[in-house]
């Protein structure tokens, strides 16, 4: 264990990768503090439904452990059924392939070049034959227990001052945290210490699309059933339109049951009153509700009984597609999650990737007993390799099924 008089490790955010940290140093009895911009872990919406891949969940469990990760296990929902279905949601009929599955050969980018391209539903699929998932707020409540008294909340980081043997935090108002022995910015695509660590190397790139997530009595998806579900308009005037949906077995009776949805389309396709994409209930159910007016009766029920109080906006972004960039190691600063590698939602990447690198700093922070110089050079030697191929994979993905196109010149977030 290590020793109590030890400097804390600092870490920016309350997400799921600063929260899954904070478990993996909570375990080794490692000092660490968590800096929330929100008020409480209820303050925002904990948006849509995460599917979890194996790579994921191993990196979950070995955090958790045995009897920690059993509870997070018992908390996912495992959806077998039909697998992964793309249907016609004007028609309601199934399609023969969807947009994106072994489209010009640009879903190998995971493989080797002589292995058989994996199906979507290969690609879904997690253990034990099903997809796995679980909601963002779910998962966050999970990795929260035992963090609370760590968590600082309305502390929103701006930057961070390197001192002689640590570093701090700089506050909104211009105060600064105690010091600590290591920084690790885990605030999402806004991070400003990504910004101030890679000096602006590290980009997020507005790719133009924006989404909607909704839920909906699980009564409303009967005619659906159990599996993954992709609803594909390409009749809309403004671009292509889609929505995807877990539909879960064993609760399609019960009208007190919840299931989510999140709707997304080619830029301009789906439009925010003054490209406001922090627009939430009523409003953002509205235009759900009229984009998907004619939309066939056993998908377009998901909409009109939605609950229009989650209904929310999401402007759809991603980091650099060549893979994260070098910069120059600080041995005191690193991040993780999307504050290093914003993904597109295709092919549902960026949250396992996220736990991956808590996993992975956690693991070295724990065999090192704490802070060690080189911990973060040897954390983004290897994160570099698996976010980067994660990155040119959502982004490969969301260009076939969302048409987006970003290079150096397109704007940023």
């Amino acid at each position: 264990m290590a020793a109590s008089t030890q400097k804390p490790i600092l870490i920016s955010g309350a997400g799921i990768a600063s929260l899954l940290l904070g478990q993996s140093l909570l375990r080794a009895g490692i000092p660490f503090l968590i800096f929330e911009r929100d008020a409480s872990i209820s303050f925002r919406g904990q948006g849509y439904r995460l599917r979890l891949s194996e790579q994921g969940l191993d990196a979950i469990e070995s955090v958790l452990g045995p009897e920690g990760f059993q509870k997070f296990w018992d908390t996912c929902g495992k959806t077998g059924g039909s697998g992964f279905t793309a249907i016609n949601a004007i028609t309601g009929e199934k399609l023969a392939r969807p947009p994106g599955q072994h489209e010009a050969g640009k879903e190998k980018s995971e493989e080797a070049a002589d292995e058989k391209p994996k199906t979507v539903a290969e690609r879904l699929t997690s253990r034990d034959g099903k997809a796995v998932g679980i909601s963002r707020g779910d998962m966050r409540k999970i990795f929260m227990s035992g963090c609370e008294p760590l968590v600082q909340w309305s502390h929103r980081v701006t930057g961070y001052e390197l001192t002689e043997n640590g570093v701090r935090t700089i506050f909104t108002d211009g105060s600064k945290s105690i010091e600590g022995a290591m920084l690790v910015g885990g605030e999402g695509i806004y991070s400003k210490i990504a910004r101030q660590l890679s000096g602006g190397k590290l980009k997020v790139y507005d790719t133009g699309a924006r989404g909607i997530h909704g839920q909906a009595p699980s009564t409303a998806f009967k005619g659906l059933g159990e599996g993954v579900w992709q609803m594909l308009d390409e009749t809309h005037p403004n671009g292509r339109l889609f929505a995807i949906t877990n539909v879960r077995p064993g609760e399609m009776d019960d009208p007190n049951v919840e299931f989510g949805w999140t709707m997304g389309g080619q830029p301009g396709a789906i439009k925010a009153p003054n490209d406001d994409y922090s627009i939430i209930g009523k409003p953002a159910a509205e235009i759900a509700k009229a984009l998907t007016a004619n939309w066939h009766p056993r998908v377009k029920s998901l909409f009109e009984q939605m609950v229009e109080s989650e209904a929310a906006f999401w402007k759809i972004t991603c980091s650099t597609p060549a893979g994260v960039p070098e910069w120059q190691n600080e041995p005191r600063v690193t991040v993780i999650g999307d504050a290093v590698h914003s993904m597109t939602p295709a092919g549902g990447i960026g949250a396992n990737t996220a736990v991956r690198d808590s996993a992975l700093l956690g693991k070295l922070l724990t065999e090192a007993g704490g802070y060690k110089e080189g911990i973060t050079a040897a954390y983004e030697k290897d994160m570099r390799v698996y976010a980067s191929e994660a990155v040119r994979t959502s982004y490969g993905l969301a260009h076939i099924q969302m048409g987006v196109t970003i290079d150096e010149n397109s704007a940023t977030v």
